[in-house]
């Protein structure tokens, strides 16, 4: 019976390879050709956006060393699953979200600063990692992927968590971006308008967890916060309002990484996807900063 129900469950779900045939026409390359490239392709089109909308968050409110803090809990929990036999894609989001919701409760309720709090849990998931991998010789072996990133390993399943997480994240933007931007500027005024500070506060931490784990997967533990950083950082100096910084950032983000993939799949490259990834959000933060030169924004 359980097997019946779960085919009738397949049946009715939508093919996923019939959206990624389509990907070859849209990109005649030759790498396109390729099931690995064509998911690679689809699960940057989906996180880029998403780490583009985070990121200005991000930036605006000062909080690139908490996703760099979250980030490095992969390493930690990259090394609980493999040193239990676990799955570290599921060990990874789970410390994640642990390690960011509890540097939230932990700066509502101190005294200390928000970057001594993020600095004590930064480093005891890296102490905690090390020691693991230190220990358990075979374990370093298998951490080096999640260092460097792995977008083109990801499979269907990765990618249906993707579009689950695209859904929610995007749904929380539409509905409270102004509040956190809000929250952003002045929290307490915020609270005295009846905006529901704390629950905008863990959402935000929560989402940003998973948004940070899953960028982990595409371009490693060293080059997620880029991930974040570049394009908002970019969008700032293209960008006058507050809106239009979260669409230019989108835009950045994606070409980026649509950009860094094709190129680092050709044969005269064949360079690491997530730095290739990151060098192009380089370039056009470059560009961006040209711009605002000559538009006159260079104080900004």
């Amino acid at each position: 019976m359980i097997a019946v129900a779960a085919d009738m469950e397949r049946e009715t779900m939508p093919d996923l390879m019939d959206l990624l045939s389509l990907l070859p026409k849209i990109i005649p390359m030759e790498c396109m050709e390729s099931g690995f490239v064509q998911r690679a392709l689809f699960g940057l089109v989906l996180l880029a956006p998403m780490a583009a909308c985070m990121g200005v968050q991000v930036v605006n409110f000062r909080m690139a060393f908490f996703a760099d803090a979250i980030s490095h809990s992969a390493f930690a929990g990259v090394a609980i699953g493999l040193l239990f036999a676990a799955n570290p894609h599921w060990t990874m989001l789970v410390l994640g979200l642990l390690v960011g919701l509890s540097i939230m409760a932990v700066q509502r309720r101190s005294s200390l600063s928000s970057d001594t709090v993020i600095g004590v849990f930064f480093s005891a998931v890296i102490a905690f990692g090390l020691t693991v991998v230190s220990h358990y010789k075979n374990v370093a072996r298998d951490v080096n992927q999640f260092l460097y990133g792995g977008i083109t390993t990801i499979d269907t399943t990765e990618l249906w968590e993707l579009m689950a997480l695209f859904v929610v994240l995007m749904a929380f933007q539409v509905w409270g971006y102004n509040r956190m931007l809000y929250i952003g500027m002045n929290p307490s005024l915020a609270q005295v308008h009846r905006v529901r500070v704390a629950i905008y506060q863990y959402l935000y931490a929560a989402l940003l967890a998973l948004v940070v784990i899953f960028s982990v997967w595409a371009v490693g533990v060293l080059l997620v916060t880029a991930m974040l950083i570049v394009p908002a950082a970019s969008a700032r100096n293209f960008s006058r309002t507050a809106g239009g910084m979260v669409w230019w950032a989108m835009a950045i983000s994606v070409f980026s990484a649509v950009a860094g993939l094709l190129i680092s799949t050709q044969p005269w490259a064949d360079t690491a996807t997530g730095a290739t990834v990151i060098l192009i959000a380089f370039l056009c933060f470059l560009i961006s900063a040209g711009v605002a030169y000559l538009r006159g924004d260079s104080s900004r």
